[in-house]
């Protein structure tokens, strides 16, 4: 697995094609509640590893979070593509914060 769009084709392709007996199947079979679940879990578990010294922590944390919401997205049928364009249309722009300038060299 080289990047984020191959990991959500993998799991998109686990709902459309399931592996009795794998876990990506368990979640798509548990449904919606026990994915959030898994989200919100994941997402505490990078927090609490990004507070620990262990950097592999952080990253074994992040991975889990990230398949955990490329699992969510395939089950809400949100399609990758349309996160990178949302990524897209954000680039450049000012936050909402005041006290960080508006970045023009891009």
């Amino acid at each position: 697995m080289q990047d984020l769009e191959e990991l959500y084709k993998l799991v998109l392709e686990r709902k459309n094609n399931p592996k009795k007996g794998s876990y990506t199947d368990y979640l798509y079979t548990k449904g919606l509640d026990k994915i959030l679940k898994k989200v919100g879990e994941e997402a505490t578990e990078v927090v609490v590893a990004a507070k620990n010294p262990d950097r592999n922590e952080l990253i074994y944390e992040t991975a889990d979070l990230l398949y955990h919401v490329m699992v969510l997205l395939a089950e809400q049928k949100v399609s990758y593509d349309e996160i990178k364009k949302e990524l897209a249309k954000r680039e450049g722009l000012m936050s909402k914060t005041k006290d960080r300038p508006e970045i023009t060299d891009l």
